[in-house]
Parts: C-alpha cells; sequence; structure tokens
C-alpha cells in the first residue's frame, strides 16, 4: 500500500522511514496520488489538520483508504484529533494513533495493519 505522508518536525518523517515503505511526502500539499494510499500526518496547533495535508486531499482524496495520526498526549482531548477529522470528512478510518515517533511496539503494530490491507 502507498503511503502519503506530512511531517513537520520529523516525527511521522521517522515513523515512515521505521516502515521503510515506498512514499510520497506532502511538503505544499500540490501532490499527486493516483493509487490507493493510506495517509500519515500530524495533529497542528490544537487538534488541527495541517494546511499542506487539507490541500492535498481536496484533489487525492479517492484513493484515501485510511489514515494514521501522530500527536502529543499533552494537548489532552485534542490529541491526534487531526486524524479523527480527516476520517470523518473522507469517511475512512482512522487506523493508528501514535505518540510523537512512536515506540517499536507502535511500528509492529503499523506494520500489522498495513499487510492487512
Amino acid at each position: 500500500m502507498k503511503i502519503a505522508y506530512a511531517s513537520r518536525t520529523g516525527n511521522v518523517e521517522s515513523i515512515v522511514q521505521a516502515l521503510g515503505a515506498d512514499a510520497l511526502r506532502i511538503d505544499t500539499g500540490n501532490e499527486t496520488i493516483d493509487e490507493p494510499y493510506v495517509l500519515f500526518t500530524y495533529t497542528d496547533g490544537y487538534g488541527d489538520v495541517p494546511m499542506e495535508v487539507e490541500t492535498f486531499l481536496l484533489a487525492n482524496s479517492m484513493n484515501l483508504k485510511g489514515v494514521f495520526v501522530s500527536g502529543d498526549q499533552g494537548y489532552g482531548e485534542a490529541y491526534c484529533l487531526a486524524g479523527d477529522k480527516i476520517a470523518k470528512t473522507y469517511d475512512v478510518e482512522c487506523l493508528y494513533k501514535v505518540e510523537n515517533s512512536g515506540t517499536d511496539e507502535d511500528i509492529a503494530a503499523i506494520n500489522d495493519i498495513l499487510s492487512k490491507m
């Protein structure tokens, strides 16, 4: 499964690199993908979807199969809220929420989810 990802602080990029997956980095939101993919994103501000991810999804949501999201539990109820918002807006599942760059256990769990897609 192809991966599209956005990373501002490096946490999401670290997760994607640990997966060793074929991935498209979303920098501006003007990138395109024409095959089924899952999205890896961070949560911006207080539970917001990053602007470049919103732009990307406007043109590329038709092949979106699910979302993985990184966040910081210090934000309380806004933890990984961007993933929930994307899942609701695009009628896909929020497949996994991870604290910052995750742990080895998180990477194993994500790999397991991806292997079943």
